[in-house]
């Protein structure tokens, strides 16, 4: 079982203050990696984030493995213009359906909307993850729109 920090709580203040100190560490760097840098954008020297912060790697693991809450799809992150603006979109959960855009905020980075990503999941999830009725078997289920041949 696995705590999820409340609202309001200053366990939950420093998780996203953690995540977003290794984002802002990461920028210029390709892909998402919740680790600080020793030099902002040189990952030569890494520390902090996953590797010491025992709930932040606990959430994002089970954020990685659960199902989007209330039947909505994942979060992505969407670039709009090559190498200029990202939005956060979410998938339908239904192969060939586009996703939609989630608010109209434009960002410079792709780092950036990774942040935003992290605190909306964190809202969406339960007080507690890990119980027995969180689990859901394999990626290939037969209720997640797999044609059948």
């Amino acid at each position: 079982m696995i705590p999820i920090p409340k609202k309001g709580t200053p366990e939950r203040a420093r998780l996203i203050a953690e995540h977003k100190a290794c984002i802002d560490s990461m920028k210029g760097v390709a892909g998402c990696t919740i680790l600080r840098c020793a030099t902002p954008g040189d990952t030569t020297e890494v520390s902090g984030g996953i590797h010491e912060d025992f709930l932040l790697n606990r959430v994002l693991l089970r954020m990685r493995a659960m199902n989007p809450a209330d039947g909505k799809g994942k979060l992505v992150v969407i670039c709009t213009k090559i190498e200029k603006e990202w939005r956060i979109g979410r998938l339908a959960g239904v192969r060939g359906v586009p996703p939609t855009f989630v608010g109209d905020k434009i960002y410079d980075n792709e780092q950036d909307p990774q942040h935003d990503i992290f605190v909306m999941r964190l809202d969406e999830m339960e007080e507690f993850d890990g119980y027995p009725e969180h689990f859901r078997e394999g990626w290939k289920r037969r209720d997640d729109n797999w044609t059948r041949t």
